[in-house]
């Protein structure tokens, strides 16, 4: 089961911590001002959303709570929502003591990237220029959050993702900075980007952003938006952050080779969504290539009569092969059709959502 009716209903209606913020500066300065004496468009309300996804994080919650700032400069509103994937202890309970108001709960744990769509389509409703996401451990620095929405409040991007610095995090082995590293590097020649670390959950996005990214994994959202990110040429910058200690282990993964496994699984995936003509010509040619192989030797050895005979078998592999050329061409042409469809219905996606 998803998370209950009455639950997202009761999180609209009344369910995020709304932080107090600074009230409203009414005076008029010579800033206030045009050059001409005139008054200056006043700036539009700023409104940052902060969403925390949780599994039985009732002892680490409280650190997170306690430590997002409750003034940013050039923000006017800040409230957090809560999401409670089918967490069994007393999360949810946590959250409404320290007077969050947004509480989204699943009834059986669904999975980061569900609780990310989730988080996102109630910040949308709920009219948020920016949505912070962080964790539930309390291992981002929270304090960060005003350099980490800087570079959207001043427009220079739509999506900023933090940079651990996993060369200087101690609790990671040999092994998990390389996979780390390599991880980064693979997601960003398949979107074009130059992020320092990929993984990091501890990011913030525009409402602009927002619209346009559509999570289809049901692994972790993390290596496909920013996939999504790079293919739809929306900006993107990371900031350097320093982690906080580690207090648990992962609940995400049993160990780092199903970790391993998921993440490029789903880097493949919206790969093939993006670029599945590059795929599956990539794929042809080599195909093609080799299947010719069995007829030119077939052809060099005709004629040359060095080894007399049918050689039957080799020209039967190299027909499956060029079979399986031809297959690639016409599995690339659909593939890019059903990618233009997908466009066309992600355009009437955010056009919808752009009227909330």
């Amino acid at each position: 089961m998803g998370p209950s009716v009455s639950d997202l209903e009761g999180g609209r209606a009344s369910l995020g911590l709304r932080l107090p913020s600074a009230a409203p500066d009414t005076t008029m300065d010579a800033r206030d001002r045009t050059e001409d004496g005139e008054e200056a468009p006043k700036r539009a309300p700023v409104k940052v959303m902060v969403q925390i996804p949780c599994l039985n994080e009732e002892e680490t919650l409280p650190l997170v709570l306690e430590s997002i700032p409750r003034e940013i400069p050039g923000v006017d509103t800040i409230e957090v929502i809560v999401i409670d994937d089918g967490s069994t202890d007393g999360t949810r309970r946590v959250a409404e003591e320290h007077g969050v108001r947004h509480v989204i709960v699943h009834r059986r744990t669904m999975g980061l990237a569900r609780s990310f769509h989730d988080g996102v389509a109630l910040a949308l409703e709920s009219g948020a220029d920016i949505l912070v996401n962080t964790d539930g451990d309390n291992q981002y620095p929270q304090n960060r959050i005003p350099d980490l929405i800087e570079p959207i409040l001043t427009g220079a991007a739509e999506i900023v993702i933090a940079d651990r610095q996993t060369d200087t995090i101690t609790h990671f082995s040999p092994l998990k900075k390389l996979l780390q590293r390599l991880g980064t590097w693979v997601v960003n020649r398949v979107s074009g980007t130059d992020l320092p670390d990929a993984a990091s959950g501890f990011r913030a996005y525009s409402r602009y952003s927002l619209t346009r990214l559509n999570v289809v994994t049901e692994f972790s959202y993390c290596m496909e938006t920013i996939i999504q990110a790079g293919n739809k040429r929306l900006a993107t910058v990371s900031v350097p952050v320093t982690t906080n200690p580690k207090l648990r282990e992962s609940r995400m993964f049993n160990n780092i080779w199903q970790h391993v496994f998921r993440s490029m699984s789903a880097i493949v995936r919206a790969y093939v969504m993006y670029k599945p003509r590059t795929l599956f010509t990539a794929l042809g040619v080599v195909l093609l290539a080799l299947g010719a192989v069995p007829f030119v030797r077939f052809g060099y050895l005709a004629a040359t009569r060095v080894h007399p005979g049918g050689h039957v078998q080799s020209l039967i592999f190299g027909t499956v092969l060029l079979m399986g050329a031809a297959l690639s061409a016409v599995l690339g042409v659909l593939a890019d059709l059903i990618r233009v469809n997908r466009i066309l219905l992600e355009e009437g996606l955010e056009r919808d959502r752009s009227r909330h």
